[in-house]
């Protein structure tokens, strides 16, 4: 059917308008980019990120590097600029604000939510560790020290590094085998893994720091190689066990399960 111009052109005119008052106003979305990594074999600001007490603990090799994203504030304002020109650029990611900041509140708020996530998130690690270990609460003493890092995402690392700190592989040798491995995902007491949030932009910064392994949580692999650097292997997870298992069978040439 043919419509003729002068309709063409008013029923154009609310559309403009909108976008023209969209260029201006302020849009309901926070902007993230790939932030930093931290080994949590080693040390945070001259603090051991991880300290065990009451049984002996090993030299390690090797780097378990968790990975975080930065994400605009939630009251930053974000305009549609700013949208564009982060669907263009693989660096960038444009996230409701809502799935970043689902608890609203004032940014302090926020950020002690955020801390006590991470607190949460420790004491579940430590649990999935010595569980996984077959240590009875108590028998051993662990402190995680972590500074400015807030949310659970770190969860499953901690507890790799603790199950590297006591036992390693199980045969002598490290759980990394003296490679850099990086990744993410929640933990629970009893082990499982979790999923979590910009996984495409936290492999981005695990590759820049010297990363080759990606651990990731199985319900997440496909945002995982949507975006996925040149030289790093993914491997999903969805227990800590399935970690290890997999790590070990990294270093000894075994089967290894991808995405």
């Amino acid at each position: 059917m043919f419509t003729p111009p002068r309709t063409l052109a008013l029923a154009a005119l609310p559309v403009a308008a909108l976008l023209g008052v969209a260029a201006f106003a302020p849009l309901p979305f926070t902007l993230a980019q790939p932030g930093t990594t931290a080994d949590v074999l080693g040390d945070d600001r001259g603090t051991p990120v991880i300290s065990i007490e009451g049984t002996p603990t090993r030299p390690t090799e090797g780097e378990l590097r968790m990975t975080t994203i930065v994400a605009t504030g939630p009251e930053e304002e974000v305009g549609i600029g700013d949208v564009v020109d982060s669907w263009f650029r693989t660096d960038r990611a444009v996230m409701p604000r809502d799935s970043v900041y689902p608890t609203g509140g004032s940014e302090k708020e926020i950020e002690q939510h955020n801390l006590d996530d991470m607190a949460e998130s420790q004491d579940a690690a430590v649990d999935a560790a010595l569980n996984y270990l077959g240590l009875g609460p108590g028998s051993v003493d662990v402190t995680l020290h972590l500074a400015e890092v807030g949310g659970p995402s770190a969860g499953l690392f901690f507890a790799l590094g603790i199950v590297d700190k006591l036992d390693g592989d199980g045969s002598g040798g490290d759980l990394t085998g003296g490679r850099t491995i990086a990744g993410t995902g929640t933990i629970e007491a009893d082990g499982e893994v979790g999923a979590v949030g910009g996984v495409s932009l936290k492999t981005q910064a695990a590759r820049r720091d010297g990363a080759t392994v990606f651990l990731v949580p199985k319900a997440e692999c496909k945002e995982a190689k949507s975006e996925l650097p040149k030289g790093l292997r993914l491997i999903p997870v969805t227990t800590l066990k399935d970690a290890v298992n997999s790590l070990r069978a990294l270093d000894r040439g075994g089967k290894i399960p991808g995405c």
